[in-house]
């Protein structure tokens, strides 16, 4: 297949990159830096800027006839009060989040309706189903990516085009030392401190990126998609169906003593 895969000059894009490269797969990976690697073709590649990115796809089918699959992996997370985020680091999250998924999106699909083939999977978070404390806007750019996802669904799907959700736990990755931390104001500061050493405890408890490449494959040997999947340790996958039928006290009450806020 040809693959086409999102931030993957490290992290969760570098493992997948060259998890499928070995399996004999054409991969291509776009990020904003070159990536060295013998296993997957490097196009140094700004998602957020569109130009970039229809450049990029040109230049994967001057050697592919097929776009099979799109992995949007691409983001970046970010932490603080809701009160203290700034305008300007708000537009920056979506406009990675959001806007750059959407754009390789819109870049792939004519090529996939043309061969009537196409699977795409938007990395997605378990904190896209809840607002997360001091992790708002981070939920909320994840959720945004979840609707459009659900609406595309409908769109393409005359044309044999899958789209899914995948929302990944915390995973063993740099993904703290690439955050966007807002300035934390002086009555948020000792409860903020306390979320975020246990946040970063999190990802460095969490799951190995090759269990996720592994996932991955196994969700494109499947023919049919549902519209979210979900990989992640059971006591964070836990909380997406406790939200959906615990009263909202009694669920905010939980997170709260996970989050160790009470």
């Amino acid at each position: 297949m040809t693959i086409i895969i999102t931030g993957t000059s490290s992290g969760i894009g570098f493992v997948l990159a060259e998890y499928f490269g070995k399996k004999g797969h054409h991969v291509y990976g776009l990020s904003r830096k070159h990536t060295e690697s013998q296993y997957f073709r490097s196009i140094p590649t700004d998602v957020t800027d569109n130009t970039a990115v229809l450049n990029a796809i040109a230049e994967v089918l001057k050697t592919e006839s097929r776009i099979d699959v799109l992995i949007n992996n691409a983001g970046m997370g970010m932490v603080g009060a809701v009160e203290d985020s700034t305008r300007e680091d708000i537009l920056k999250l979506f406009n990675l989040n959001l806007v750059g998924s959407v754009q390789m999106m819109s870049a792939v699909l004519p090529k996939m309706r043309e061969n009537k083939f196409g699977k795409i999977i938007n990395i997605s978070s378990i904190g896209s189903e809840m607002g997360l404390p001091f992790r708002g806007f981070y939920s909320a750019s994840k959720s945004a990516l979840d609707k459009v996802t659900e609406a595309m669904r409908y769109e393409v799907y005359p044309w044999n085009i899958d789209v899914c959700s995948l929302h990944l736990g915390d995973i063993k990755t740099n993904i703290a030392e690439n955050r966007v931390k807002t300035q934390v104001s002086e009555p948020y500061k000792n409860v903020f401190d306390k979320v975020y050493a246990l946040m970063n405890s999190h990802v460095g408890d969490g799951t190995e990126p090759l269990e996720v490449a592994t996932y991955v494959e196994n969700l494109l040997n499947k023919n049919k998609w549902k519209a979210h999947y979900y990989f992640g340790k059971f006591g964070q996958k836990i909380g997406v169906p406790l939200k959906w039928i615990l009263p909202q006290g009694t669920y905010e009450n939980l997170m709260k003593k996970y989050n160790k806020l009470d």
